[in-house]
């Protein structure tokens, strides 16, 4: 009888999971087709593709998206593999500092990037105070060129670490055999290395395509500046500015989810079949050239620009609008000032407001979610059932899909006549979306957690007589509270600095920081702006440090 209740308990719990999903997913991405292809009157499949090559403007903006993504692809590619290369087979990559160094450009929303950069670059901005003669270069930044320059800065850390991976991988036994058999350098590197890295490169390429295409922070922000639009831009336009039309929206929403959904199951393709196994029963005895003379001269030179062009403009550009009094008086120590900080964060100023509505959504949204993302990975755990597998499916989802097209689901789902809970426009919607948005983090990490589990450590608490309550309270949840705090903490982050979604959700008169940000910059206030970026990204990272410090991972290692 327990082990009938036990299966029919587990059989509902799966179901209901399941059921969550879909409502919460899957519901909005289907009404998305389906608002694309049905017009009210008739269904038409091949409506999207005709919305697009019927209008030479759309047509133009799938392509500006299409080879945008190419062309950052192949910045990202000369960023990141010189760089994966010199910390992975150098002496250099020693300095774990470098590895956390690197992740700032990752870990810093694309929206404020772009606007440091701007600041940098644009006429009278800092790099002209300080080298007048630069004047020359301003005209060719704000092009398509720096357009690319921009967004793969930002996404370069994501491909270093995957091709350095790689590269450890591969080991210094391999290169070693091919020298014994007479093989000169480039032609090791030509059939030894290059063909088992190419599987990890072709995973990074269309990983870093995707977001790519997928990325709305820098195109709302220089993009729109030299007039470049892409798909992200044109579905927030369609939506948000009068007149509203959401048929164009859903076909290029459509579109661009349907490139993804495509690219992400070339992904899986590449990932089964063309990988190899590199680690084995003898380990890895990676071979490390020493970073001396020119080689070291040129690799260090090479981190320090990478570092310089990532992190030092557009963070020396961010800090110091956020201090200077007057932008006309330029730089100078007389016109530093903390006054934009104290009227920010002045009792009942809007930017204090904001920052507040900030973090008590993300607080709320990412409590949500690390209580139902753990209901789901402990429901998914190590079964192969079909509920289960359908369900790590749909808990994903929200990671392979661009976030503004998954928003705009959201908004069709919520928004509808016959929809009975009234959640759009209110708190409730925001909280909502974030919390579909950011599940998978949890999910992943607590899977993470249990999957290392042996089940061999329930099963002694049951023997002794521990109830299901007592072993999961003394024994399951303190093994994966590491990853419930690290789903939360990255949902919380993420959440706070969340610009699309707060564009397009919020109700009226109710602002974040990061929509803070956005409309100070573009009405001009770019200080007040620029402080609110500070504090943003200064509280969130304390707060991750602070997490880290106090993990318990950490405090295993130091015992």
């Amino acid at each position: 009888m327990k082990i009938n209740a036990l299966r029919s308990f587990k059989w509902v719990s799966s179901s209901l999971a399941l059921c969550i999903l879909v409502i919460l997913v899957l519901l909005p991405l289907l009404l998305i087709f389906w608002t694309s292809i049905y017009s009210g009157q008739k269904l038409d499949i091949t409506a999207p593709l005709r919305t697009i090559t019927g209008n030479s403007g759309l047509m133009k903006v799938l392509l500006n998206s299409l080879g945008l993504g190419a062309s950052v692809v192949a910045l990202t590619t000369v960023f990141a593999l010189p760089l994966a290369w010199i910390m992975a087979k150098s002496d250099i990559g020693r300095h774990a500092w470098l590895d956390v160094v690197l992740l700032i450009p990752f870990m810093t929303p694309p929206y404020i990037g772009s606007m440091g950069w701007m600041l940098f670059m644009q006429t009278g901005g800092y790099m002209e105070q300080v080298l007048p003669s630069s004047a020359a270069l301003t005209p060719y930044f704000f092009s398509y060129g720096g357009m690319v320059l921009i967004m793969s800065l930002h996404l370069f850390p994501f491909l270093y670490l995957l091709l350095r991976n790689a590269l450890l991988q591969i080991g210094g036994g391999l290169e070693e055999a091919a020298s014994v058999h007479g093989a000169p350098f480039f032609y090791k590197v030509r059939r030894v290395i290059v063909p088992l890295l190419l599987s990890s490169y072709g995973l990074g390429v269309l990983l870093i395509f995707v977001k790519t295409i997928a990325e709305f922070g820098t195109p709302a922000t220089f993009g729109r500046k030299i007039g470049f639009y892409v798909l992200t831009s044109e579905i927030h336009k369609y939506i948000s500015s009068w007149p509203i039309d959401f048929g164009k929206a859903t076909s290029l929403a459509s579109l661009l989810l349907g490139v993804c959904l495509i690219l992400w199951y070339i992904q899986t393709i590449i990932s089964s079949r063309y990988s190899y196994r590199l680690v084995g029963g003898k380990g890895i005895r990676s071979k490390h050239y020493a970073a001396k003379g020119a080689l070291g001269f040129f690799s260090w030179g090479y981190i320090v620009l990478l570092l310089l062009a990532s992190v030092g403009v557009p963070y020396f550009s961010i800090i110091t609008a956020s201090l200077l009094k007057l932008r006309g008086e330029g730089l100078s120590w007389g016109n530093l000032t903390l006054s934009h900080y104290a009227e920010l964060l002045s009792p009942g100023s809007p930017g204090l407001q904001a920052l507040i509505n900030s973090f008590s959504l993300a607080i709320v949204a990412s409590s949500i979610a690390v209580i139902l993302g753990t209901w789901l990975a402990l429901i998914i755990g190590k079964g192969t059932a079909w509920r289960q597998k359908w369900t790590d499916l749909f808990s994903l989802l929200p990671n392979t899909v661009p976030g503004i097209v998954l928003v705009v689901g959201l908004i069709l789902l919520w928004n509808a006549r016959w929809m009975p809970v009234p959640l759009y426009n209110t708190y409730g919607m925001v909280v909502l979306t974030y919390v579909v948005l950011f599940l998978p983090y949890t999910v992943q990490y607590v899977k993470a957690s249990y999957g290392q589990i042996d089940s061999s450590l329930m099963q002694a608490g049951q023997v002794f007589g521990g109830s299901k309550a007592y072993v999961f309270r003394r024994i399951l949840l303190p093994l994966i509270l590491p990853g419930m705090a690290a789903g939360w903490m990255m949902t919380f982050t993420i959440s706070g600095r969340e610009l699309v979604a707060s564009l397009l959700i919020l109700p009226p008169s109710m602002q974040t920081s990061a929509t803070y940000i956005f409309a100070q910059f573009e009405q001009g206030a770019v200080a007040m702006g620029m402080a609110m970026a500070v504090i943003s990204v200064g509280v969130t990272t304390a707060l991750l440090l602070v997490i880290q410090y106090l993990s318990p991972d950490r405090k295993r290692r130091q015992l």
